[in-house]
Order: structure tokens, then sequence, then C-alpha cells
């Protein structure tokens, strides 16, 4: 399809040359264009329609690059790619060896910062700002950030710390709650035309420069702010004025002529400015503006009917067997409750929270005030299951230290999306929380192979008197066990289990990688009759001391597997528990290597890594070859 107005965009430089009804035109065919694209190519599509025209506008009004915009979490950030020059690599958005579906730094010089998680583009602004005063440059900096991310401790201290510091930067709170549109009206239009009238702002600084230091500017000044606060205090205006912010808004951030005169007259301001958007998530697309919660990450889906492609019938996702499971185990024990920062939906506890509204917590986008207030449940007798995507809970390491960890509270924390993700790439892979947590002393660290396992996983943390205990669990479809049939049974926390038995040589992996190492096996012993033996390790930490020494003295080399960091994960444990034995053994892993995994799908990127059954069953293959060269030589000896 062809588009009368894109088509001539290639940089924001070609936009500054439209009207305001040509961008108005413009705005309509991007989000056209990125329906078109996510219709098959899937990404973070509701966000990204509802901020078109703040893309436009900030791209129209200030000198990008030079003048640096900073995104939060960049699920907003679709229209600022596409007319950055990537319009026709955004067909490739999310897409193994295409473009990042998040702002990066060496992807363009338009994305100054890059982003992924939330709330960090106030403090990271404030950087850009500060780094062009230290070095005399006019840049500008503005941080734009949504009405959930600012929840996060992190937006808050940056607003905190900008607003003493007086530094002039451009804050956006581009708020898309449909319930607050009403605060959009002809007072606020009329107070935002007063205050950012270039005319007005001469006039009041003139007059507060005529009376200096005295005590009637202060008077004046108080009895100035404390009627504006009155006029402006159903805007929330009040909050970020206390906080060293002047404050503008709220404007209608779907109106392209509203955004560019306002965005044109803040330009020319000074100091740490606030401007108070609103905007509708789902924007010109009947279907996400309907339900905005499914269509922030739809999935493929028909552009003219809005149909979603179904998802496998008679599987279930991991996410779907936590949350059945934390009911069940809700129904029987009054005293688990769950706690989520923010993803009810994402994680399944929102079965939790429509049977049992009393028991269940969404503290909003606060990863590390959700442990901290995890940690206070259980002080206090209960038995909070906390759910956190794996990459998000890194935020939350002091917590889980010092707040569980070190007074041995019995928390269970539950990190979905661990392992390889998929298309999100580096910033939401959860490779690394086996490395990092496995450092905590005290911590259980329970990683199950299928929809059973966790269950039982889950029905042993609830019954543990101490914490921290955390499992891990991959983003995506189990491995079709019955799970739902079964009792509840008690996993012993370090107690592995022997999957297969075989000669020569030991695997031992962790999580859904057992299953990849068992299937690899079973197909060489068909094709060869040889086999290794596969252990599946159940537990990182503790580990089970029994099967490790009786790998480390009955075989010649041992092969780890995980879906983790090969750095201080399962290999790490194995590796420093077999080279204390008497006759330290070989350990060869298999994982994600030491450095950062871009985008893809999940299977072309466990591919990459070597954690797919063809590739397990090639370095099996290629182990079993070594073996017979060696005999071969012996033989020949």
């Amino acid at each position: 399809m062809t588009y009368k107005f894109l088509d001539k965009v290639d940089s924001p430089a070609d936009i500054k040359k439209f009207s305001i009804d040509e961008l108005r035109e413009l705005c309509a065919e991007i989000r056209h264009y990125m329906i078109e694209c996510c219709a098959v190519n899937p990404g973070h599509l509701g966000s990204s329609l509802g901020a078109v025209e703040l893309m436009v506008g900030l791209h129209y009004v200030y000198n990008t690059p030079d003048d640096k915009l900073v995104f939060d979490v960049g699920h907003q950030a679709y229209a600022h790619k596409i007319i950055t020059g990537r319009r026709e690599a955004f067909r490739k958005n999310r897409m193994k060896d295409g473009i990042s579906g998040f702002p990066k730094r060496s992807e363009s010089e338009y994305d100054a910062f890059g982003a992924g998680h939330s709330s960090t583009s106030i403090s990271a602004a404030l950087g850009f700002a500060e780094a062009a005063k230290q070095q005399g440059r006019p840049d500008k900096a503005v941080a734009l950030i949504g009405d959930g991310s600012l929840t996060g401790g992190l937006a808050l201290e940056g607003l905190n710390n900008a607003g003493a510091s007086k530094t002039d930067m451009l804050v956006i709170l581009n708020d898309n709650n449909i319930s607050i549109d009403k605060n959009i009206g002809g007072l606020h239009e009329y107070l935002l035309k007063i205050t950012t009238d270039p005319r007005y702002n001469k006039a009041k600084k003139r007059v507060w420069d005529r009376l200096g230091d005295s005590w009637l500017r202060t008077r004046i000044q108080r009895f100035v702010s404390t009627t504006k606060s009155h006029l402006v205090k159903n805007s929330g205006g009040d909050l970020f004025q206390a906080m060293g912010f002047r404050y503008f808004g709220p404007i209608d951030g779907n109106d392209i002529a509203q955004v560019v005169e306002t965005l044109q007259k803040l330009r020319e301001m000074n100091g740490p400015l606030l401007l108070h958007t609103m905007t509708t998530k789902g924007k010109g697309y009947a279907p996400a503006e309907k339900d905005q919660t499914t269509w922030h990450a739809p999935g493929i889906f028909d552009p003219e009917t809005g149909m979603r492609q179904k998802s496998k019938k008679g599987e279930s996702r991991y996410q779907d067997v936590f949350g059945e499971v934390l009911l069940e185990l809700a129904r029987t024990n009054d005293k688990v409750v769950g706690i989520t920062p923010a993803m009810a939906s994402g994680c399944g506890m929102n079965l939790l929270a429509k049977e049992m509204p009393g028991r269940f917590y969404d503290v909003g986008i606060e990863e590390e005030h959700a442990v901290t207030f995890s940690a206070g449940l259980a002080a206090g007798g209960m038995k909070p299951f906390c759910n956190i995507y794996s990459s998000f809970s890194h935020r939350a390491f002091d917590q889980i230290f010092h707040d569980v960890a070190l007074q041995g509270l019995p928390v269970v924390l539950c990190l979905d999306r661990s392992g390889i993700v998929g298309e999100d790439g580096a910033t939401h892979h959860g490779c690394y929380d086996m490395a990092v947590y496995r450092t905590i002393p005290g911590t259980v660290i329970a990683a199950p192979k299928d929809e059973t396992e966790l269950k039982n996983m889950m029905y042993t943390a609830s019954l543990a008197e101490e914490g921290p205990f955390i499992i891990r669990y991959p983003r995506g479809y189990g491995e079709g066990t019955d799970w739902k049939s079964t009792e509840f049974e008690t996993m012993e926390p370090g107690k592995g289990e022997l999957l297969l038995e075989g000669t020569d040589i030991a695997v031992i992996a962790a999580g859904p990688s057992a299953n990849r190492a068992l299937e690899a096996a079973l197909k060489l012993k068909e094709e060869t009759g040889w086999n290794p033996s596969i252990y599946n390790i159940r537990y990182i930490k503790p580990l089970d001391t029994d099967l490790m020494k009786e790998v480390a003295e009955s075989y010649g080399r041992v092969i780890t597997i995980e879906d983790g960091c090969i750095m201080g994960g399962l290999y790490g444990a194995v590796s420093e528990f077999i080279a204390q034995m008497e006759n330290p053994v070989p350990v060869r892993a298999v994982g994600i290597p030491d450095r950062y995994i871009s985008q893809g799908t999940q299977e072309e990127l466990k591919e990459e890594c070597g954690l797919t059954n063809e590739a397990i069953y090639s370095i099996l293959a290629s182990e079993k070859e070594k073996i017979c060269k060696k005999d071969e030589k012996v033989l020949e000896i």
C-alpha cells in the first residue's frame, strides 16, 4: 500500500515541512501502517497507537537527534521508529536480525537512551540535560513517561532530584486512563493557554525580578501559587509543583494541533516542566480501544475484523498453571495471598483477583515494594506468593536479600518468563535469575521441568517455614502433562531425579531443558544403541549432593544444560561442586552464552544457544564420537 505523506518521511526533517492538517493525515497513515505491520508481526500495539500525535509533535517541534527524547519502557515508541528512518525496517520489528521493539542506542542516533523496563526516563533525561549544560550545548531533554510507569520508585526519585535541581527539562506524563478524560475541558485549556503564553511568562519574570528578594515578593508568590493550585488541583498539578516542577495541562494528546502549539511554547521555557497529556490507548482502532488490556500486545490478528489468532487448545501455559494452582492453594489455606507488580493477567493471578479480591494485591509497577510488602505480610503470619517476571525481578535484589532472605521470611517468589522469552529481546530475557539469586544464603531455587512439577513445587513452597523460596519457569506452553488430575505432592528441596540411565557421560539439566535432553538421548539410543545418563536437577539451590557425588564418581564427563546464563548458573554450581572432589571430571556447559541475546522467536534463539532438541542431539553425538575415538586409541595401544 502507498501512503501520501508517510512515504515521504525518511527523517524528522521531512515532517517539519508539513502543515498541521498534513500532520493530522500523517498521524492517520502512521496508525494504519502500524496496524498493517503488527497484524502479521505482533508487537506492543495499543500504547503506540495512542501516542502517535505525541511522537509526531515532538519530532516536529524539537531538533532531534540533538534534542534528546527519552522513552520510558518504550511501548509507545513505534511511531518514533517509523519516522526516524526505520519505516521499512519496522516490518521486521522484534524479528531476529530485525529492529528491536524498544529504543536501542546502537540501532539509531534518534534512540537517545535504551529502554525496556519502566520508570527510568526522568533520571536519564535529567542526566542528558545536565550533560548539555556542563558542556555549554543548547540541546533540550524530554522524558516521556506513562501513568503506569510513574508509580515506580525510580520515577519519583528522578522527579524529586530534577525538581530540586532547577535544570531545564520537560517531562511529558502521558496518561491513557480513559476514566479521567473529563479533566480535559474549557477551564484546563484556558489555564494552559495562559500559563504557556510567552507574554505571560516574560511579564511574570519582570515582576519577580523587580520585586527582588523582598518579603512582598514572597507573599505575592505564595498567594499566586495557592490560587493557581486550587484552580488546577483536579488535574493533579499539586504533587508536581510541590516537587519543583511547573505543571501544565492536561491537554488532549491525540490532538496534533494542541500538541504542537503546547510543545512550541514549552520548548522556549526554562526550568523543570511537566506536561500532562491525555491519550487513548489503542486510538484509531476500534477493537484496541474497546479492549485495551488484550490489545496491549494482541498477537497476530486480522486488521479488517480485529479477530485474533486463537491459541492452542488442550495445552496449558505455565502462567495459567500458576494462576490455577495459586487459587487452589488459597482455597485450602486462608493465609495464602497473591502479590504482583502490575502483571495480574500476564502471570495468571487474575483468577485469584476475581474469586478472592481481598487476598490479591496489585501494587503497580513497583517490584521493590512488592517484595518488601510480601516480606511484611510473611512477618505478619501470611503466606505470600509474589509473582514477578524474571528480568524485572533484578530490580528487587536488595529487597530479596535484606528484607526476605536475611530475615528468613517465608516468601514465595515465582519468576515467570525465565529463560529465553523471544521477541522482546535482551531487556526481557530471564537468563540471569539462577546466577543472581544463587549467591544469596538460605535461598531455595526451583526449576520445574513441566506443569506438574510447577504445581508440586508451589505446594512445597506453601509449606516452607523459611524463605525465600524461588520458583522459576518459562514463558509459553508446557509439556502437556495431565497436571490437573494429580494430587499435590511435596518435592523436597535439594533432591533431583534420574530420568534415563546410561553410560560414560552424565547430563544434568534444569527446567524444561531436562525434557529436551531426554528426547535427544532417547533418539541417540534408538539410532546408535548408546546414551548418556540424564538427570533432572530440580533444585539449583540447594544442590542434590548425593546426586552430584554419584555423577562425579561414576562418569568420565559431565554436561550441564540450562535455559539460563552459563556464567554462575547451573554450570557454575555443578563446576564448583565437582572442582572440590578428589578426582574432578571435566564439565561442559550448554546454555545462554556470556553475551546479550537479541530478539527473535523462542525457537530461533534457543537454536542460537544450543538449547533445541536437534542442537542437544548434536552435542551428545559429538561426545559419543570423542569417546569412540578415545576407545580406539586405547585398543591400538
